[in-house]
């Protein structure tokens, strides 16, 4: 049996506010999916912080991104309610309550199922998924308590957000070999995951496509 090739995995660093955050992940969300839907769309462009960015006009797509972020924000709340030692923000800075948390974007191709291979999802008779790409975000919610705590945070949020941007462009214009070609006419040739918080025991134990 042939070994599954471990996907290539890349990870961005998040940091926002309670008021921000989902501003910012819907940015970063969409920014990676406008490189990698690989159908026909007619962006739209959203303004977060000081930057503009592409938003994918999918009504499926916009809905699974809302829910995963609210999960996450849910989540942090839960956390933060627990906790009262006012963690530190981004660079060491004060910010109270700095919990964190992990979101993933995995991105699928279906092949045809070789004989006696039974792990992975399945994606019809004799077919299964192999994952070819995942995206980490380590997410950081702060929650500021002063006008300098905020004007730090903002600026953290600022260069954090910058990074998240040149890195995802730096890699989808560099990384391109491990893409699968698309043989399909389905609308959407690969199929993805939003996954809140993921197992650390490997990608591969993660299931439920979209």
């Amino acid at each position: 049996m042939e070994p599954r090739r471990t996907p290539p995995e890349y990870f961005l660093e998040i940091f926002a506010d309670k008021t921000t955050v989902r501003d910012v992940l819907k940015g970063v969300l969409n920014l990676i999916f406008f490189h990698r839907y690989f159908t026909c769309i007619r962006p739209k462009t959203f303004d977060v912080l000081d930057f503009t960015l592409p938003v994918i006009n999918d009504v499926d797509l916009e809905t699974l991104i809302d829910s995963r972020i609210s999960t996450l924000v849910r989540q942090h709340a839960t956390s933060a309610a627990g906790t009262h030692d006012g963690g530190a923000g981004a660079g060491g800075s004060g910010s109270g309550g700095g919990v964190r948390g992990r979101m993933a974007v995995e991105f699928y191709e279906k092949k045809r199922r070789r004989s006696g291979l039974w792990f992975g999802g399945l994606a019809g008779k004799g077919e299964e998924e192999v994952c070819w790409e995942v995206w980490n975000l380590d997410v950081t919610i702060a929650t500021p308590r002063t006008e300098s705590e905020r004007a730090k945070v903002r600026k953290a949020m600022e260069n954090m957000l910058q990074k998240a941007t040149l890195k995802i462009l730096t890699v989808v214009n560099r990384d391109k070999d491990h893409i699968p070609p698309i043989t399909t006419s389905d609308s959407n040739p690969f199929p993805y995951r939003v996954v809140v918080n993921p197992r650390t025991d490997g990608w591969q134990n993660r299931f439920g496509l979209y």
